[in-house]
Formats: C-alpha cells, structure tokens, sequence
C-alpha cells in the first residue's frame, strides 16, 4: 500500500486497513447500523473474550436459576451460562430440575426414562457422585440429568421427612465428599412453585431470574420475588437473588429498552449490563444437543452469555460477602 507521497506504508502504519475496517466497508449501507458495523462488533468482543481472564470466586457460588413464568429463557440461561463458564475455565455441575429434561438434552446427556437421575437422588437410591455425567465438548462441566419420572417425585416425596431439604442433604454429601472443588453449581428449576423449585431454592444461596424483555415478564416478575421472600422467611434465611439478566432483547424495539429500563431502575445492583438477544443460533442449538457456546461460539448469543459470565464472576466477591453478611444476621 503506498501512500500519498508515493511511498509504501510500512506494516502496522496507520494505512493497513483492520478486519473490521473490511468488513464495515464491504457490508455498510452508509446508515450506522449496517451489517457490516454489527459483524466489526461482533468480531472485537469475541476477540476480547479470548484475552480476558475471568476471576474464579473464592467459594463455590450455588444459584438456582428460576422463573415461574414459562418462555423466558430459564433453561436456555442455564445451559448457556454453565458452558460459558465452562469455556472460560471454571469448574461447573450443573443440576437439572425440571423434568423436562431440556437443559440434559442442550448439554448431550443421556436423559431417557430408567436412567439415573435427579429423581434417583431426591428419593435416595443414589447419589450424585453416581448419577452425574462429563457434558461432551466440555472438560470441566459435568450434569446430573434430569428424566420424565421427574414429574412424580413431588407427590412420592411429598409425606418424607425432610421434604424440603433432600437435595441440599444429597449435595452436602457429595461435596464433602468430592475430591474436585467446584466454582458454579447451577440447578435449573422447573417453571413453577412446587416442592422441586422449593428443594432447589433451600440447596441454594444465589437465586438467578432470567427476565423476557416484554410487559407481561415484568407481571410475573412480582409474583417469583414474593415467592422467594416466603422461601427466606420459611425456609433458607440465607438466600439471596443475586442476578436479573434479560432475554430475548431486541435492541431494534423501543420495548425491550423500557422493559430493560424498568427493571434496572428497581433492581439496580442485581441486573447485569449485558443483555441476551433474540436468535435464531440459540434455539436452533438444543436440537444438535449443544448449546450456542459450542454450536455458533462466534454468533451474537455466545458471545452474550461469556460476557454475561464474565461479569456474574466480577461481582463474585460482593455476593458471596452479601451472603455472608445475611449469615451473621447483619
């Protein structure tokens, strides 16, 4: 390349065009928000996730990732959370509560009837040292599954003592017994307020609430915060909801920025910055058995949940000091 005096730019002189400065070129359409403007974006974050290191917390953070309100991205946030933290080097277990199964399935593990489960482990023929399975494409996310005989724990546990607390025991006693530490411990909860939300919520010190960037998100927003101040009350005094993280944004809507507004204004130490678009990668991954972390690492939605785990990680230490705080009854 030369330049206007004839002479030929030297390389990483300021006339070597960048990638992004290609890509803006080729795809721009002159309005700002071009195709190109969005693939340059996309390009810098995903290069600056490769150079980040993201802090580890001090203790094992548990969370329960809950939402009564069905649709708005539960179980999505889970799986892709667990993996994100997974490819940035964290130690990750993942709990599937829901008997659905759906986060086993995103994950690529065995859920099938018969298989050893959650269900297993509520009702004590196993533990979860014997139930979890290694998530393929992951070295360091493991998953106990979850299976449709799922769906018949809450009234066969219903008359146990202890009830509440049968996966806290069964994870008590894993961990002390674990030779690997773990820095997440996420359970994905199913949508609604029976006793296998109740059981995640008492085997717990974080609560995770994905919100949908609609109106009626915001509806069922007040009922799942009454819920888990009973479960305070009641049940696990030490719990805390630790982060909102909307979903399904859609940053061309006027909605979305007020939904996200709105929620920020009254949760402002608890919603993360970072937002998850809608996308097509995202649903489309599940049904590969993977989750958009392996399937499109590159794409929008990827790049979203490691952004939001690296900035969950980042408030590590103000949590877990919150929780230790609520322990001394400060």
């Amino acid at each position: 390349m030369t330049s206007d005096t004839g002479q030929r730019s030297e390389p990483g002189s300021e006339g070597i065009e960048t990638a992004s400065d290609i890509l803006t070129k080729i795809f721009s359409d002159g309005s700002g928000s071009s195709a190109g403007a969005e693939m340059a974006d996309l390009n810098a974050r995903y290069q600056a996730l490769q150079k980040v290191t993201v802090p580890q917390p001090p203790q094992t953070r548990f969370i329960a990732v809950a939402n009564q309100k069905g649709g708005v991205g539960k179980t999505t946030t889970t799986v892709n959370l667990a993996a994100a933290f997974a490819s940035l080097g964290s130690q990750v277990l993942v709990i599937d509560m829901d008997p659905q199964g759906n986060a086993s399935t995103a994950l690529g593990v065995p859920h099938e009837s018969g298989v050893p489960s959650t269900y297993d482990v509520l009702e004590g023929r196993y533990g979860i040292e014997e139930v979890k399975v290694a998530s393929p494409g992951f070295e360091t996310l493991e998953v106990v599954p979850s299976s449709i005989d799922l769906s018949g724990a809450e009234l066969e546990v219903a008359e146990l003592p202890e009830r509440n607390h049968l996966l806290k025991n069964a994870l008590a006693k894993f961990l002390k017994g674990s030779k690997k530490h773990y820095d997440y411990i996420f359970i994905d909860c199913p949508p609604s307020l029976g006793l296998l939300v109740l059981n995640a919520m008492c085997s717990v010190n974080e609560v995770l609430i994905p919100v949908q960037a609609e109106y009626y998100a915001l509806e069922g927003l007040q009922q799942l915060l009454h819920t888990i101040g009973l479960v305070q009350q009641s049940y696990n005094p030490y719990l805390v909801i630790s982060t909102m993280l909307l979903t399904m944004y859609d940053k061309r809507t006027l909605l979305s920025k007020e939904v996200f507004d709105e929620v920020r204004e009254h949760y402002p130490e608890i919603v993360l910055n970072t937002t998850i678009p809608r996308s097509v990668k995202i649903s489309e991954a599940p049904s590969f058995q993977q989750s958009v972390i392996t399937y499109d690492p590159r794409g929008a939605g990827a790049i979203s949940y490691e952004e939001a785990a690296l900035e969950i990680a980042s408030r590590s230490e103000q949590v877990l000091e919150r929780i230790t705080k609520r322990k001394q009854g400060e």
